[in-house]
């Protein structure tokens, strides 16, 4: 601290050198020039309890002190030199010297907002996230959380409380806070504003995997977070100790993907699967469907309520429901390409009842005899169109029966590439070759010899099985 003094001193020293001596240059000017406004780094260096940050400044790369000086506008988030001292004995630094200067640009940056905004405005919002001038890896602006429920209660990231906001500069606004704002990863978002996300850290506390430490890892990740709500509603009462903690790691993990997508990202391709850090059957990584149609929605039943919370290590958006472990019903009523299916699957062909066998998790079916895991091929709404009707439900259920293999989830690395793979489906065989041809991933000869059915898409991978998406409605021999 007395290096940050003796700085300050000097600093101001010459400040009040220049201002004398562009006085002196202009003795012989009759009229008196009006003092402007300061900007915000002039009031910084006039401000005693900020000389700690007025070095940091001069210190840090990117010339802050210059851009700070810049038209703006700005709000700047200033701790005090207390809150310096503890953020460098927190972080193991001797003095301001001792932090890389990268490091300090990027930590002072994520006190700057690009935009002036009052005391006023948190408060009529109550909670949120504004914009950071901050970048992580993938030059994402990081966030940083408000909560403003009174002028004498506004907090940034659940920890620095503003103890003097609403300082006017001529290019924005200084909010004077108690603690420097470390540089948040996705789990620090998720702690820092409890009032959404409590659940969510006391289930990754408790799930196996520790999956703290997992997420605080470099990513990037995406993360689709289940809100205090939906976490409530998905215990159903249940304690969160009682649930199975290798389920619950699955059960989070499935929320979890590993590259930094925003909402504009999935908004630009409208609809599709990704996969998340969950395992599905064979130990693949298990799928994710998007539909934006209607807001961001993950699985047909999770919205995004709060897109691009954005950390140093990848991007949360809130989400209202928990993603459970999805089956393949779960994702032929997720996506609409599967509407025809969906109701071949049930209203066409109700003396069989194909969600409930399709939903099965484990083995020891009734008398059927059909057990898990599923390699089904589904057919799209326009490969039904291709037929002269849907058939009734006799013909159809036999037909449904040729599209499910059981007892196996068979990807599409498991196939003899090139040359032949059969398969024996539940009624009857196929025979699946590869490559395929007029752009077909692979073809499919089906029991009735049909060998123009091509599979347009692979590997949608659900816990209980795998589907793979055709292009045409397999006949068996009838």
């Amino acid at each position: 601290m007395k290096n940050f003094n003796y700085l300050m001193r000097f600093s101001l020293v010459m400040l009040v050198v220049f201002t004398l001596t562009s006085c002196s240059d202009d003795d012989d000017n009759t009229g008196t020039v009006p003092e402007g406004p300061k900007n915000i780094v002039e009031l910084a260096l006039e401000t005693p309890e900020l000389t700690a940050l007025v070095l940091a400044l001069q210190a840090a790369d990117g010339d802050l002190v210059n851009v700070l000086q810049g038209d703006g506008p700005f709000t700047v988030l200033a701790p005090t030199n207390a809150a310096f001292t503890a953020f460098l004995n927190a972080n193991g630094f001797d003095g301001l010297g001792d932090v890389p200067t990268d490091v300090l640009e990027q930590v002072l940056l994520n006190h700057v907002i690009m935009s002036d905004v009052k005391a006023s405005d948190l408060i009529s919002l109550g909670a949120g996230y504004a914009t950071g001038s901050a970048t992580n890896s993938e030059n994402d602006n990081i966030s940083i959380y408000f909560n403003a429920p009174s002028a004498d209660n506004v907090r940034f990231n659940d920890g620095a409380l503003a103890s003097e906001a609403d300082i006017d500069a001529s290019n924005g606004t200084i909010h004077i806070i108690d603690k420097v704002l470390g540089l948040p990863d996705v789990v620090d978002h998720a702690i820092n504003n409890p009032s959404a996300f409590s659940s969510l850290v006391a289930a990754l506390g408790a799930a196996d995997g520790n999956l703290v430490s997992a997420l605080q890892g470099e990513g990037p990740f995406t993360v689709l977070a289940p809100d205090n709500a939906a976490f409530t509603e998905f215990l159903d009462g249940t304690p969160l100790g009682s649930v199975d903690t290798a389920i619950l790691s699955q059960i989070l993990l499935n929320h979890v993907l590993s590259a930094s997508i925003k909402a504009e990202d999935l908004v630009a391709l409208e609809a599709g699967y990704n996969k998340t850090l969950a395992t599905g059957a064979g130990d693949n990584p298990m799928s994710i469907y998007f539909n934006t149609t209607e807001g961001v929605k993950f699985n047909g039943i999770s919205t995004v309520t709060q897109a691009d919370v954005v950390g140093t290590n990848g991007v949360i958006h809130a989400v209202d429901k928990v993603i459970g472990i999805p089956t393949v019903v779960t994702f032929a009523a997720a996506d609409p390409n599967f509407t025809t299916l969906v109701a071949a699957l049930t209203d066409l062909t109700p003396a069989t009842d194909f969600v409930e066998i399709l939903s099965r998790t484990e083995a020891g079916s009734p008398a059927d005899g059909i057990n898990p895991d599923f390699t089904v091929f589904a057919p799209t709404n326009d490969a039904f169109a291709k037929l002269d009707a849907v058939p009734g439900e006799t013909v159809l259920t036999q037909v449904l029966l040729h599209h499910v293999k059981s007892e196996a989830n068979i990807t599409s690395g498991m196939l003899n590439n090139p040359g032949e793979t059969m398969a024996d489906m539940l009624n009857g065989g196929i025979t699946i070759t590869l490559p395929g041809i007029n752009g077909s991933i692979a073809n499919i000869t089906d029991g009735s010899g049909n060998s123009s059915t091509g599979i347009i898409a692979v590997d949608v991978q659900a816990g209980n099985g795998v589907i793979h998406v055709v292009d045409t409605v397999l006949i068996p021999q009838l």
